[in-house]
């Protein structure tokens, strides 16, 4: 037997070294997906013969797709060619830098991101009449038009089309592609091209395919394209945790996957190597009430651990003290941070939380938030950087002509412009041909003549884009425009941070040109890198893909979890509780408030409780804001107190409290620890 099989069970074996024909692999949370696929593509490469360069792997998020390079290349023997494992995004940035021209265009385009794609939005918007849409919701129609491929917009999406139409017009003036089109142009291109799919389709002759159960309608039919000659396609996921149907992602995909190819085999990874039997035990009950699934059972490699602890509270304020508090307990039994996570429905519940844990000095961050490259001293620094890499890149322009100011007013900047798209030359085109002469005042032509004299000396040194980017804050004021900020300080470090990052690339990446650097942090994430030695708090969809070994999943009643909407999919939402549960590894917390701000009324605790078996039998551990006998307390009126009873009645919580002497029965919502 091959060294490479070793370790594995005899469900990730068959699927190993399963070589023809299509393969579904249901994978379980924490079931070794991940040592399966990278061990799979071993097999293929070390035992069978096939070429590294005729695989292809595609995943969702670089984090896992540079996971499993190290994981596989340190399976692989001596190779003279490195297998292609990327997100689906990156592997299309690939193929259109190769093939884009058989749409008629160059290869020298630039990826935008969503707040570029919105800056086009609003700028259309002034143009065009008879929207009643604000610009994220037009911008996630576009998505949607792209993703469902749809040819034509027909009835339903026929008030879009000016719009659309415009839209695309000013990504084609500008040689753009935006992140839908890095999957759609691929698609229309070996669409329209049959002996290019043949050719693409064996140069790729085993395929494998990460989290599939997370693949939208556009991304099953560019791979159906990739698979034009063969079907030797691997999709490896878990329909149980199929949570991105509100962006797209379709699970009949994976639940049709063996109607949609021919003699399909299918294996079930059902041993978890993540988690305790209590956790599984009710993960399992809960997920069994979903109907749209293939079905499997979760079985503990750990065995028994600890019971599933649930917390209940009077309201929200209680909950956020009261899971800051076990958090506090947690470190001082010596639980590192980094292994403790509290997961939430809604992002509003980050903010008493954040409030209790800073009260507490408990180390913590909140996952997902702004991403680095969006924040807008480095839009403005990369948007410079793109510019003196093509002087004739008009959308960089716009956004650096007046930052820092300059004297150029919005009025002046449409003339420039707008001057420029009539002639269809490029603004310094216009300028050098004396086109703006007429047009604008003497002031405004002395300043745009010192600018590009000035970004033509700098653009001397575009092949060292670190020296540039050096050279380019040394002469640009565009650290002193952030002075007056409050947040200067954060914006100075921020700065730096990405000409330290800018120095890195190009040490590591020594062939590659700018372009490549801009394309490359177009596709990174913001879960990319975290702070250590800090508790995490997230959103439960953000958590997909992580483990800790102890999780809190808080504001778990009805209305908040499952959410209560117009259009809320119970399933999907059974879905993400399933996700919730499965990232814990030791130990499950659960928690509910019988009432919450913006909630009239009593809240139910989530029936996602009562169906894993939570509320009832041996997991039922209940507490109520973590009050005991003896606690000291404070209330606003009555001052330090001592607890001298604890009493549950329905709901609500009462305690029993001696000030002083003074003896009173109050909700345990009105106190807080001392």
């Amino acid at each position: 037997m091959s060294d490479i099989l070793r370790g594995l069970n005899a469900a990730q074996k068959s699927a190993a070294m399963h070589v023809d024909g299509p393969l579904l692999v249901l994978a379980g949370a924490g079931s070794g997906k991940t040592k399966t696929l990278t061990t799979r593509l071993a097999y293929l490469i070390d035992e069978i013969g096939i070429p590294a360069q005729n695989t292809l792997t595609l995943t969702f998020t670089n984090k896992a797709s540079m996971e499993m390079r190290q994981r596989a290349l340190s399976l692989i023997g001596s190779q003279s060619s490195i297998p292609i494992l990327a997100t689906f995004h990156r592997f299309g940035l690939m193929f259109l830098k190769f093939y884009i021209t058989y749409l008629g265009r160059k290869n020298d385009f630039s990826v935008i991101d969503d707040k570029d794609k919105n800056k086009i939005l609003s700028k259309i918007e002034k143009k065009v009449k008879n929207i009643d849409l604000t610009t994220r919701e037009i911008s996630s129609e576009i998505s949607y038009i792209k993703n469902s491929l749809l040819g034509s917009l027909g009835e339903e999406k026929e008030y879009l089309e000016e719009f659309f139409y415009a839209y695309q017009q000013e990504l084609l003036d500008h040689n753009l592609v935006d992140f839908d089109d890095l999957l759609l142009l691929p698609f229309n291109i070996l669409s329209t091209n049959d002996a290019l799919a043949a050719r693409i389709s064996q140069t790729y002759s085993y395929i494998m395919v990460d989290e599939y159960q997370d693949t939208n309608y556009l991304q099953f039919q560019l791979l159906r394209k990739l698979c034009f000659s063969h079907e030797n396609l691997c999709v490896v996921g878990d329909d149980d945790q199929s949570i991105y149907g509100w962006r797209g992602a379709d699970i009949q995909n994976i639940l049709q996957f063996n109607k949609h190819f021919k003699d399909v085999k299918t294996i079930k990874l059902e041993e978890n190597y993540r988690s305790t039997e209590e956790i599984l035990n009710a993960a399992n009950l809960m997920i069994a009430y979903n109907t749209q699934r293939i079905g499997k059972t979760l079985r503990s490699i750990k065995g028994s651990g600890e019971a599933i602890k649930n917390l209940s509270f009077e309201d929200s304020k209680a909950e956020a003290f009261g899971i800051a508090q076990e958090i506090q307990n947690l470190l001082h039994k010596g639980v590192r941070a980094d292994d403790i996570a509290v997961l939430f429905r809604l992002n509003a519940m980050s903010k008493g939380l954040e409030e209790n844990l800073n009260r507490l000095k408990v180390p913590h961050m909140l996952v997902g938030t702004m991403r680095f490259y969006e924040r807008a001293e480095i839009k403005d620094i990369l948007a410079y950087l793109r510019y003196l890499s093509n002087k004739h890149d008009d959308f960089s322009l716009e956004r650096i002509i007046n930052q820092p100011k300059r004297g150029i007013g919005e009025k002046t900047q449409e003339k420039i412009f707008s001057l420029a798209r009539e002639k269809k030359i490029s603004v310094v085109e216009c300028f050098l041909q004396g086109e703006y002469d007429n047009v604008l005042s003497s002031k405004v032509l002395a300043t745009l003549r010192e600018f590009f004299a000035l970004l033509e000396v700098l653009r001397e040194d575009r092949d060292r884009p670190y020296k540039m980017a050096e050279a380019l804050l040394n002469h640009i004021n565009i650290l002193q425009a952030y002075e007056a900020e409050y947040d200067h300080i954060d914006r100075m470090a921020n700065i730096k941070e990405l000409l330290q990052t800018i120095k890195e690339y190009f040490e590591e990446n020594i062939d590659s040109t700018i372009i490549d650097f801009f394309n490359n942090i177009a596709l990174s994430s913001s879960l990319d890198d975290t702070q250590e030695g800090s508790v995490k708090c997230m959103s439960i969809h953000t958590s997909k893909g992580l483990e800790f070994d102890y999780v809190f999943v808080i504001g778990m009643e009805e209305k908040i979890f499952p959410h209560e909407k117009k259009d809320t999919d119970l399933e999907e939402e059974r879905r993400l509780a399933y996700v919730a549960f499965t990232r814990a590894k030791k130990k499950l917390y659960t928690s509910h408030a019988n009432s919450r701000l913006h909630h009239t009324g009593p809240l139910k605790s989530s029936r996602f409780l009562q169906e894993a078996q939570i509320l009832q039998g041996k997991n039922l551990d209940i507490q109520t804001g973590g009050f005991v006998k003896n606690d000291a307390v404070i209330h606003r009126v009555f001052g330090l107190g001592i607890v001298q009873k604890v009493e549950k009645i329905g709901q609500d919580m009462f305690l029993t409290i001696s000030f002083g002497g003074l003896i009173r029965r109050i909700k345990s919502g009105f106190v807080e620890k001392a």
